[in-house]
């Protein structure tokens, strides 16, 4: 069962205020669904721009329904009192996609503990407690045959030393997203809930990417080939679970091999790699 559509579906996303969560966003919004835009911004920043009320503005520009919520998801209650809005709003949540994400790419000596345990807490305990807060309302949308998924942004699990040595906090927090992945496609099979992780070849041109210093932006590609990307998980049948998606590969397996749209510099060959990809 391919449901083709996310038209009146509802999903919720975390750290959709910008960047590929916001991406995702407005590609569900153009089928009509609703996004729940669980996010910390609701003040303008000129470095780091978007707030969860210019997003929900974006999204119902493209044709969805938005509920803007103000969400730590570092926070029980936070999340719980989000969650239980987005089920009293659009009686239910179709789908969760684990987005939001903290980075420090910083060796052990010049991460401090304050900065781990954001990471930690923002990753990999955050994508845990949004997945435990929603199963309630998936497991009711699996019941009701809608074809719940959970898509979290995080990378295929390779435990080699290379992906860790540079930035042993970040890996761990990172790839706890992925142990996410790992452990609830398993679990979650009796309920029919897929669970899917998707991770971007080469590096994404995000606002936050642009304040690592070094970063050539003209060598990325936009959020949208992960959105385009993510539409194809969330749309195909729920009982397909435990995948680890590359962006481009996953697009070549549905016929899309031009990816020269997606490029900030069309033309682009020489892409900056993105981390943890073999």
């Amino acid at each position: 069962m391919e449901t083709q559509t996310l038209e009146g579906r509802t999903l919720f996303i975390t750290g959709a205020s910008r960047g590929i969560g916001l991406a995702i966003a407005r590609r569900a919004a153009a089928d009509g669904a609703n996004i729940v835009i669980a996010a910390k911004t609701t003040e303008a920043n000129p470095k780091l721009p978007g707030t969860i009320h210019s997003a929900a503005r974006e999204v119902e520009a493209a044709g969805g329904k938005a509920l803007a919520l103000q969400v730590d998801i570092r926070d029980e209650a936070s999340v719980l009192a989000a969650v239980a809005r987005a089920v009293e709003t659009f009686g239910g949540i179709d789908i969760l996609v684990n987005n939001a994400s903290a980075i420090s790419l910083t060796g052990t000596e010049t991460t401090p503990m304050k900065r781990f345990d954001l990471m930690h807490g923002v990753n990999a305990r955050g994508t845990y407690l949004c997945t435990m807060a929603c199963l309630p309302a998936l497991r009711e949308s699996a019941k009701q045959r809608r074809n719940p998924h959970v898509l979290t942004m995080s990378p295929p699990l390779s435990m080699k030393t290379h992906w860790f040595e540079n930035h042993v906090a970040y890996s761990m927090a990172k790839y706890g997203m992925s142990m996410c992945t790992l452990g609830h496609a398993g679990e979650f099979l009796k309920y029919g809930i897929g669970v899917n992780s998707l991770w971007p070849r080469t590096a994404i041109a995000t606002a936050a990417l642009q304040m690592i210093p070094g970063v050539d932006v003209a060598r990325c590609r936009k959020p949208e080939i992960l959105a385009d990307a993510a539409y194809l998980v969330l749309t195909s049948d729920s009982g397909n679970t435990g995948n680890f998606y590359i962006d481009d590969e996953l697009l070549a397996a549905h016929g899309i091999t031009d990816l020269d749209p997606y490029a900030v510099t069309p033309g682009t060959q020489d892409f900056i790699p993105d981390f943890f990809v073999d």
